[in-house]
């Protein structure tokens, strides 16, 4: 045994500290091996790609912890494991990959696997497979197909054979590519922006490439996390546009102060003039150019300055990021799935710390103490909300956790309202507005809403279908029509009419009393034929829904990156489509009935009598949905939790029934109920609530009109009649 272990030792020892553990090559190419990681105690080194292909390794610990969750002494094992195993490549041992079919007995190590055309599916149990188990692509054969001379990527020549050096787009079939120029694309594209360098499809291509073996890491793309990439862009514009430049040093030159310094336009930034040469007053700072006027329907509150509000800078706005992780999870029990809203947002909550950030509401003003709260300097979003109100809501039972949803329910409903959407009830797009602008409120709202769905507020509800498309790009690759439009407003009543032309002559008619509008948007072109209609209609809208509102959106999205719920939702945007779009469903007696927990006593003379109760319950979730009940479903998920409707998270602790029996009375002094005494009423007892531990308590009656009866009695009064201080 000490030979055995002396030898290991040996084998272990010539290996450079350079090198991988478990591959024992020392290339550090991120692309293609994953990060290269050294551990400085114990002096260990792996590559990312050979610890998420490995057999006998998964991640144990959070991604803080060891490698990227993979702990040493997992890792350690796992050298243990495959210094047994002989590479069906190389013939070395240490090999630690495997084929994933059971009865395949190949083995290698990840760099010999790639020599050996072996497929390595990074998700969810990141399965390899050796070439005569692994998947493949067939060619789509049609009359007009031309097989491609060139890789998409590279555009170097490729033999148009599809192998496992080559690959092709499912999706156009005339996108085709080497594995390693794909691969090296997957790593500087991440995963927001991979897609096919053709059709540009992105759910679809992402599949194939991740059944085909190419790992898509989840980051942004690399020259969005370059320093200082955009710089260019906080360049300001510094120069006269007026038709008459009365500067004597020219239309360039721009005064510290005076008549003759650059005013800039505050809504575009891009066209500029001195104040003498535009007739300004002295002391103006606030101007608009004449073609953002245009586009603002000539609303004279848009160019107005904002009486006596407090100025912030976009620039100096802080930039809360968010918290997600980049490293893929190679978890056997927690599969990569889209799961339910519920379940994708509960998987942010761990960034909430229990220290506490208190929010002052005067009255009903949710809206004021929320922009109060995040426009803190020292604002740290991961802190868990404390709301104190002075007027709190009526059902105050639940003493925090009811303020706190009071207060969630009542900020969503005034974002809604506010200045920054426009738009029908239930159907919101953003609202360009000049003031929102300058205090950045975009940023401020969404961020607000971020943090409403992660401390389990309301669904948002809200948002129309075109302003989700906007956002997150869902459905993929439609273009936006009319429809998506604000309706009544003055550009959708401009594009509704070109639209509607019926013939040449009317709609040259429509684009001639519109000329400022197609001039404003780029669109002022000659039209020969009616066919051209649609194409022009599809530029306007694009214009009013996305060009002339990409820095209300930009703002927008980042608010709603904060705590990483805006790349939640970009991920699996149809899952989250109805927390946005679709009002929030009915509650009904199915779903209040499994939300609750119930725990019947263990002793048999209690059980027997808990039993029917647990029947009572149920019948009477099912006369309260129908409408057979002096209460509602709503009264009695008030009554026991302290919230009107259920959040979009969930509720985090699930509320839980428990049963109160009548004293006995041969035991006086002696209480049945569950740990807590209670008067007995004619026909039994009144039920009780814990909203702060979501504890209910049924009153163990002999009938099912008895139960009802109490249960009817008690909801109302507390829900109704009692007072807003307890």
């Amino acid at each position: 045994m000490k030979k055995v272990r002396s030898s290991r030792r040996h084998h272990a020892g010539n290996i450079g500290e350079d090198c991988c553990v478990l591959c024992r090559l020392s290339d550090d190419d991120p692309a293609m091996f994953g990060e290269k990681v050294t551990v400085k105690e114990p002096k260990l080194t792996v590559h990312y790609f050979c610890l998420l292909t490995s057999c006998g390794v998964y991640q144990r610990g959070t991604d803080t912890e060891g490698v990227f969750g993979f702990l040493v002494k997992d890792i350690k094992q796992e050298m243990r494991r495959s210094a047994r195993l002989t590479c069906c490549s190389c013939k070395k041992k240490g090999a630690c990959v495997g084929c994933y079919v059971s009865s395949c007995r190949k083995t290698v190590h990840f760099p010999c696997g790639r020599k050996k055309k072996f497929i390595s599916q990074f998700s969810d149990l990141f399965p390899s497979y050796c070439p005569d188990h692994s998947p493949t692509q067939s060619l789509c054969v049609t009359s007009d197909l031309s097989l491609p001379q060139a890789c998409s990527v590279c555009l170097d020549a490729i033999d148009p054979v599809l192998s496992f050096s080559v690959l092709k787009c499912p999706c156009c079939h005339a996108s085709w590519f080497h594995r390693e120029c794909v691969q090296r694309q997957a790593h500087s594209a991440g995963l927001f922006f991979f897609r096919c360098t053709l059709c540009s499809n992105k759910e679809s291509f992402q599949e194939e490439m991740l059944r085909m073996g190419i790992y898509i890491p989840e980051r942004d793309a690399s020259w969005e996390l370059e320093a200082n990439a955009y710089s260019e862009l906080l360049e300001v514009y510094n120069q006269c546009d007026a038709a008459a430049c009365l500067c004597t040093d020219g239309p360039t030159h721009s005064a510290k102060t005076g008549w003759f310094e650059v005013i800039r336009c505050r809504l575009c930034g891009s066209r500029g003039t001195h104040r003498k040469c535009s007739g300004l007053k002295l002391h103006t700072r606030d101007w608009a150019c004449s073609g953002c006027t245009q586009a603002t329907d000539g609303k004279a509150s848009l160019v107005a300055s904002p009486p006596n509000a407090p100025r912030r800078s976009l620039l100096s706005k802080r930039h809360l990021s968010p918290i997600h992780s980049s490293i893929s999870c190679k978890r056997p029990s927690f599969p990569v799935t889209a799961g339910s809203p519920e379940e994708l947002l509960l998987a942010l909550a761990p960034q909430l710390r229990p220290l506490t950030v208190q929010v002052e509401v005067s009255g009903y003003q949710a809206l004021f103490a929320g922009l109060d709260l995040v426009q803190r300097p020292d604002f740290d979003p991961t802190c868990t909300l404390s709301v104190r109100s002075d007027n709190p809501p009526p059902h105050s039972l639940g003493g925090g956790q009811a303020a706190r949803q009071h207060f969630l329910e009542l900020l969503v409903q005034q974002v809604q309202d506010s200045a920054v959407f426009e738009g029908p009830d239930g159907s919101k797009n953003l609202a360009l507005d000049y003031q929102a602008l300058r205090e950045d409120l975009y940023f401020d709202v969404g961020c607000l809403l971020a943090l409403s769905l992660l401390h389990g507020g309301p669904p948002v509800s809200f948002f129309s279908r075109g302003l989700f498309q906007c956002l997150f790009n869902h459905p993929p690759n439609r273009p936006l029509t009319v429809a998506h439009m604000t309706p009544d407003a003055h550009f959708t009543r401009l594009v509704s009419r070109i639209q509607e032309a019926e013939s040449l002559d009317s709609l040259k008619e429509a684009m001639t009393s519109s000329w400022e509008f197609l001039e404003l948007a780029g669109c002022n072109r000659p039209v020969r034929s009616l066919e051209e209609r649609e194409a022009l209609v599809e530029d306007l809208v694009s214009f009013s829904l996305i060009t002339r509102m990409q820095l209300p959106l930009q703002r927008f999205r980042e608010g709603l990156q904060t705590l990483g719920v805006f790349d939640q939702v970009q991920l699996f945007p149809s899952v989250f489509y109805g927390v946005f779009c679709e009002a929030a469903g009915r509650l009904t007696a199915q779903t209040l009935g499994q939300l609750f927990i119930i725990n019947l006593s263990e002793e048999e003379e209690k059980l027997d009598k808990e039993t029917p109760v647990v029947t009572f319950w149920r019948h009477l979730l099912l006369e309260c949905e129908v409408g057979r009940s002096s209460i509602s479903l709503q009264d009695l998920l008030l009554f026991a939790t302290g919230a009107e409707e259920l959040p979009v998270t969930g509720l985090l602790r699930p509320p839980s029934i428990s049963f109160l029996h009548p004293f006995r009375s041969s035991s006086p002094g002696v209480e049945e109920m569950g740990g807590s005494g209670e008067e007995e009423w004619r026909g039994g007892l009144f039920p009780q609530s814990e909203p702060s531990s979501k504890h209910l308590l049924l009153p163990v009656s002999s009938s099912y009109q008895s139960f009802k009866s109490c249960m009817e009695q008690a909801v109302s009064h507390h829900v109704h009649l009692l007072p807003t201080e307890r």
